[in-house]
């Protein structure tokens, strides 16, 4: 029998596993081109999912996405590198980002700074890994140098930031509202 906390783990991975699914890449019909949710899944998966499964199981399912919209939705391969590989570390560092803030998460507002904190790191270290692997390493790029890196990296660094935010500010609200929603109840007759 599943119990309550196997229920929340299996409802917010399928939650995590569709989000990636509607938003990742514009591969399939989306609801207005949303931005990609991937990082920020698996920063939450990171949070919320304990079994260390559900890592590997979202990198497949991000393989396996892109995958299907190369072969059969007609998307650009130009990512495709053996560069690509090394999403796996840079999705890495927002799960293990998610799983350091999880430990030390409290449901206090005193705990938002630590994760804002853990978000900002895991979101450059991803960043850095994801495109500094390719720019430096793909072939798509001749005389790659650092000053172009920088510069890639102030280009496209600000609109990660605002998809990983814009989810995981949903998740706070969705968590804020059902922890104020499962909170205890008081009766207003109080028992001596």
């Amino acid at each position: 029998m599943i119990n309550i906390q196997q229920r929340s783990q299996l409802i917010i991975g399928a939650f995590l596993i569709l989000l990636m699914a509607v938003t990742r890449g514009h591969h399939f019909a989306s609801i207005d081109h949303l931005p990609s949710a991937s990082w920020a899944v698996f920063f939450l998966a990171g949070i919320y999912l304990k079994p260390l499964w559900s890592f590997p199981l979202l990198i497949l399912e991000a393989f396996l996405l892109d995958f299907a919209a190369i072969t059969f939705g007609g998307v650009s391969s130009f990512c495709v590198t053996p560069t690509y590989i090394m999403l796996v570390p840079a999705y890495a560092s927002m799960w293990l980002a998610g799983r350091w803030y999880a430990k030390r998460h409290q449901e206090q507002w005193s705990s938002l700074p630590v994760l804002v904190g853990s978000l900002i790191l895991g979101t450059v270290v991803c960043q850095v890994i994801s495109s500094g692997s390719f720019y430096f390493y793909s072939g798509r790029f001749t005389d790659p140098t650092m000053a172009e890196m920088v510069n890639r990296l102030i280009k496209y660094t600000p609109s990660q930031f605002e998809a990983v935010f814009f989810y995981v500010g949903c998740a706070i609200a969705v968590h804020l509202f059902l922890s104020w929603f499962n909170r205890p109840r008081h009766s207003g007759a109080e028992t001596l």
